[in-house]
């Protein structure tokens, strides 16, 4: 079976049916989880609210949206927002987005000795054609000095806490990076790396390129590999390790308006979860606690109400929600209004299957992908090049 495929993944009421294994679990450098599962960050989604509500649900390593380090180092007041966790959360995890190993070094530096986080990430996956166009995200890597020491002044800075490293295969089929790039990872000390199986040029298109995070962990040996890309059920989490070999799961797309797929995989790796009933109910009943922590997260019920708007169609995929509700939900400022309209939702509806299964969220199609003037004339960098990298930062200030 493709691993794009996805029959009969959960039973009517929701729960795993063919998913069975021995309890599994994973350490980050001092960290140690119960389930090799990691939620990946992604831009206004992982905020505290959203990493407290799969938490709820399930376990695992919560990672924040991507803090610019240069903002954090200027302690821009959006990104000071943005670093705080609640306190149910542990560990508590940062992943930093920087160009410049100084200010790299500097954010991790904060990070640790002001007691921000129990873990940071470093972000050099990142496709969006406005970071890979001054030469960050997934197009650093190219300039594999840069790529290493950016790192190393990670590690260094970092003290006692475990940094890891998330990158993707590299710019497009003829410009790969991920082998290099973990290799330099490795021998600078991270704690684990983690693969997005496919290259800045594929987007999110397509089907991930699972052989690659096999190559990869064939490469790095010393530390965890950790494996991302077309998770979209507890099966697919499995099956990633079985025909990988990787240590352990980073899921993205997969768990949007679906919190409690965390839950799914805790079980599948053999650890205790509340169990799923994927009724209409349940569904609006973890839709509603969403918007609840969304509004005491941004302390103004107005602001709370808006963001989960963008929620209302992962959450309700396929159920039979019907588009004149679907528009109020998505236009609902008050927890009152979300209430009368969930209200009028029948409950009971069971799981709808297939309907309700298989990729959410962005895709997009493969394109060349947007770099600076001879990005890939040289895998050194020119000396001219720096402050269009810093520019790359300026561009995602503030978080």
């Amino acid at each position: 079976m493709a691993h794009g495929d996805h029959p009969g993944r959960v039973c009517e009421n929701g729960s795993v049916s063919s998913v069975q294994s021995k309890p599994r679990a994973l350490s980050i450098g001092p960290i140690d989880l119960d389930v090799p599962v990691v939620l990946a960050p992604m831009a206004g989604i992982t905020n505290t609210a959203f990493r407290r509500l799969c938490r709820e649900y399930g376990a695992g390593l919560y990672v924040s949206e991507m803090i610019t380090t240069r903002a954090l180092v200027e302690r821009n007041a959006v990104t000071m927002r943005l670093i705080q966790h609640h306190e149910s959360e542990t560990p508590r995890s940062i992943q930093l987005y920087g160009v410049d190993p100084k200010y790299t070094g500097e954010a991790a530096r904060i990070i640790a000795e002001e007691g921000h986080a129990d873990h940071i990430d470093l972000n050099f996956g990142c496709p969006v054609p406005k970071v890979t166009r001054k030469g960050g995200g997934s197009a650093l890597p190219w300039k594999l000095g840069l790529f290493r020491e950016i790192v190393e002044a990670a590690v260094k800075n970092a003290g006692d806490l475990p940094v890891t490293v998330k990158m993707r295969k590299g710019i497009d089929k003829d410009h790969l990076t991920y082998l290099d790039a973990g290799k330099v990872a490795e021998d600078a000390g991270v704690a684990a790396v983690a693969l997005h199986a496919r290259t800045a040029a594929e987007f999110y298109s397509g089907t991930a390129d699972w052989s690659a995070i096999a190559t990869l962990k064939e490469t790095v040996t010393s530390i965890p590999v950790l494996g991302n890309g077309d998770i979209w059920s507890a099966d697919d989490a499995v099956r990633m390790m079985s025909e990988t070999g990787c240590d352990g799961v980073v899921v993205g797309r997969g768990c949007l308006g679906r919190p409690w797929l965390f839950g799914e995989l805790a079980r599948a790796f053999g650890a205790e979860a509340p169990t799923v009933d994927a009724t209409l109910g349940f569904v609006a009943e973890g839709f509603r606690r969403h918007a609840e922590l969304l509004v005491e997260f941004y302390e103004d019920e107005e602001r709370g109400c808006r963001d989960i708007r963008k929620h209302v169609a992962w959450y309700f995929k396929g159920y039979p929600v019907g588009g004149d509700l679907r528009s109020s939900l998505a236009v609902a400022s008050s927890l009152v209004e979300i209430d009368d309209l969930l209200a009028q939702l029948d409950h009971s509806a069971p799981y709808p299957g297939a309907a309700a299964e298989g990729q959410r969220g962005r895709s997009g199609h493969p394109k060349r992908p947007a770099l600076p003037q001879g990005w890939l004339d040289s895998r050194e960098m020119a000396e001219d090049a720096t402050c269009e990298l810093q520019e790359a930062e300026l561009d995602t200030s503030g978080g």
